[in-house]
C-alpha cells in the first residue's frame, strides 16, 4: 500500500475496480481545512480522462508495472505483432490499447509496452515521442508561397497526415511529434 504522497506522473493506481494514470497531480494545502490532493488520471481502458480528489495522505493502491521496448513486426486481424528485443518472444496486443496511434506504426519501430508485474498482461502502449517518416503524397510547394507561412497537408508513408511548410516535397523526411500530431524538423 502507498499513500497520496507517493503519487508521480504516470504512475497507475487501482481505483473504483480499474487501471488509471496519474496524468498530473498538485498537492494543495488550504488555509483552513485538511490538505488534499487535486489529480488529473486517465482510464487505461477507455482513455477518459477525470478529474480526482484525494485527502492527503489516503491509502491507493499502486500497480507495479514492467516496461519493455517492443519492435512492431506486423498487423495480424484485430492485433497486432511485436517483438520482445531482448528474448525475441512475440506478443498480440489488442488493436484498442493502440487506439488512433496506429497512424504513426512503421514496421521495424521500437515502442514501449508496460506490463502488469503480477500477470504479465500488457497494459499500456507508448509510441516514441519523435517519429521519422517519408512524405509519399502532398501538392507541390509554389514559388513565393514561404512567405506567407502556413503549410500545406502532407500524408505520410504511415498514413497519417500532417501540416508541413511548403517548401516539402513528396520523398522528403520529415520528424513528426506523435503527442501533438505536428511537424518538427527536416529529417537529415
Amino acid at each position: 500500500m502507498a499513500t497520496t504522497a507517493d503519487f508521480r506522473n504516470s504512475m497507475v493506481i487501482e481505483f473504483k475496480d480499474d487501471l488509471w494514470a496519474v496524468v498530473e497531480f498538485q498537492h494543495v494545502k488550504p488555509g483552513k481545512g485538511v490538505a488534499f490532493v487535486r489529480t488529473r488520471i486517465k482510464n487505461l481502458k477507455t482513455g477518459r480522462v477525470i478529474e480526482q480528489t484525494f485527502r492527503s495522505g489516503e491509502k491507493i493502491d499502486p500497480v507495479r508495472m514492467e516496461e519493455k521496448p517492443m519492435q512492431y513486426l506486423y498487423p495480424e486481424a484485430d492485433h497486432f505483432v511485436f517483438m520482445d528485443t531482448q528474448t525475441y518472444e512475440q506478443i498480440h496486443i489488442p488493436k484498442e490499447m493502440i487506439g488512433d496511434r496506429v497512424k504513426y506504426l512503421k514496421e521495424g519501430e521500437v515502442c514501449t509496452i508496460r506490463f502488469r508485474e503480477e500477470t504479465g498482461e500488457p497494459i499500456v502502449f507508448e509510441l516514441p515521442n519523435f517519429i521519422t517518416l517519408a512524405i509519399v503524397k502532398t501538392e507541390p510547394g509554389v514559388k513565393g508561397d514561404t512567405a506567407a507561412g502556413g503549410g500545406k497537408p502532407a500524408t505520410l508513408e504511415t498514413g497519417a497526415v500532417v501540416s508541413v511548410p511548403f517548401f516539402l516535397e513528396i520523398g522528403d523526411k520529415i520528424r513528426v511529434d506523435t503527442r501533438t500530431n505536428t511537424y518538427l524538423e527536416r529529417a537529415k
